[in-house]
């Protein structure tokens, strides 16, 4: 059912979040169900032989759907990063899930071999992020930066591989690395940064079509 705004409701988003997993974790339904079922077997064992039967039968219940809700949470994360890894912008698309606080534009600077700069602005300041081969993204990073510089002297910029190859941050780690950069600015400040370097006038390219690990948020919860 839809919500006045005419978003999917939270029932909607975990169908489909839940269509989506099933098409890279065939097995997802039967492996909630058997956690679910372990769980409340082995809770209500434990009542009858205790003479607690519906007190921790009822706590199973809640126990096992707890468990299974966390388990398709991660699965469900896990089966969106393999949709969309290795395609251009899979790394913008994930960038985009960030929560509130965080200034995202896919794809600022492109090559013709499809290596991607993105640029990210929040309290530790400037973060660029590369897609594509070592070899090939430290250049463009460097360009970026300066380019980047240009506009925000005076605020730190931080660079960020991120691929598979020794030194770079995998797809998944992403956004966490990211998050745990060092905070150097206050709220305001990183708005302000913004709002500066979107003069640069970039155009950023297409997200990979698919599901975006954002999806997920459906199976965890509200989006804060």
């Amino acid at each position: 059912m839809a919500r006045k705004d005419g978003k999917p409701g939270r029932f909607a988003q975990i169908k489909e979040t839940y269509k989506l997993t099933k098409k890279t974790d065939p097995k997802i339904g039967w492996i909630l169900l058997g956690i679910f079922l372990a769980v409340f077997i082995v809770l209500l064992v434990v009542g009858l032989i205790i003479g607690m039967p519906l007190q921790l039968g009822i706590a199973g219940v809640l126990l096992g759907l707890m468990i299974a809700v966390i388990v398709f949470g991660r699965r469900a994360e896990k089966s969106a990063y393999s949709q969309i890894e290795g395609q251009t912008g899979a790394a913008g698309a994930v960038l985009n899930s960030l929560r509130q606080g965080w200034f995202v534009t896919p794809a600022v600077a492109m090559t013709k071999n499809q290596d991607v700069v993105h640029r990210v602005v929040g309290r530790p300041g400037v973060i660029l992020v590369s897609e594509g081969p070592s070899n090939r993204v430290e250049g463009l990073l460097n360009r970026e930066k300066k380019k980047t510089a240009r506009f925000v002297p005076d605020i730190e910029i931080l660079e960020i591989q991120c691929g598979d190859e020794p030194g770079q941050v995998p797809l998944p780690k992403l956004n966490r690395t990211v998050q745990k950069q060092k905070r150097t600015l206050r709220p305001a400040q990183a708005l302000e940064v913004q709002k500066r370097l979107e003069a640069l006038g970039t155009q950023p390219v297409s997200a990979p079509k698919g599901p975006m690990p954002k999806s997920t948020r459906a199976a965890k919860g509200p989006r804060q």
